[in-house]
């Protein structure tokens, strides 16, 4: 199963990625993530990246592709795969399709998870992340057990540069502007679906779930008809 995660910043897609690969067995791919890891290692493409993202603009296709490139190329991709946070232009959605076709495989699924623009805002500023290990915590939906402490490993939370309020909002007027046209370009070809994101977690896992159960048991070419 080759799966795309749509939605705006904060919707809840690497939650759901998450839910999603420990069910099926896929590895969920975070090109968020992939590029934060470049930027800690201090590396020339970790620096280049880092100073798109503390202005939370996108980071360049070329950028992208180079980092998703060479993750797709690992062994446990083999059985397919979730993307989260890629495409994030029809460019690039369109550079996928034109790759994967190259190994006779496809974008199966592009999901959709929908939250409104005052949702997403909300989510994003009461983000929290471990400075140690990197878990993510919410001052709302997902708070550690103890005050400013990460319940792992005990490390200090810290609200990452991309995370305040001005910045979210400048991330959703880029995603309007060039992220959400990869919606249109899914749908256009048959193969978008959709959820309500603004459900509580377990119940957006549970439509998503249905979803793809159904494409598992019966095969995404004989049921994909279509954006729902």
């Amino acid at each position: 199963m080759r799966l795309v995660l749509l939605g705006l910043p904060g919707a809840g897609k690497g939650t759901q990625g998450e839910h999603i690969a420990a069910k099926y067995g896929i590895p969920h791919i975070s090109t968020g993530s992939l590029i934060r890891e470049a930027v800690a290692s201090g590396t020339p493409l970790g620096r280049e990246a880092n100073g798109y993202i503390t202005k939370g603009e996108l980071i360049p296709d070329e950028l992208a592709i180079r980092i998703l490139h060479e993750r797709l190329k690992e062994p446990d991709c083999a059985g397919g795969w979730i993307l989260d946070g890629f495409p994030r232009t029809v460019r690039q959605a369109v550079f996928l399709d034109e790759q994967l076709a190259q190994s006779s495989s496809a974008v199966q699924i592009a999901l959709d998870i929908r939250i409104s623009p005052d949702e997403a805002i909300r989510r994003i500023s009461q983000r929290r992340v471990c400075s140690q290990c990197g878990a993510v915590y919410h001052l709302t939906y997902y708070r550690a057990k103890g005050k400013g402490v990460c319940d792992k490993c005990g490390g200090d939370l810290i609200q990452r540069a991309d995370d305040t309020v001005e910045t979210a909002r400048n991330r959703l007027e880029v995603y309007l502007v060039q992220t959400h046209p990869v919606v249109h370009y899914y749908a256009q070809s048959g193969r978008l679906y959709s959820v309500d994101g603004e459900a509580p977690i377990e119940k957006v896992f549970a439509d998503v779930d249905s979803l793809i159960s159904g494409f598992a048991a019966h095969g995404v070419q004989e049921t994909a008809g279509g954006a729902r």
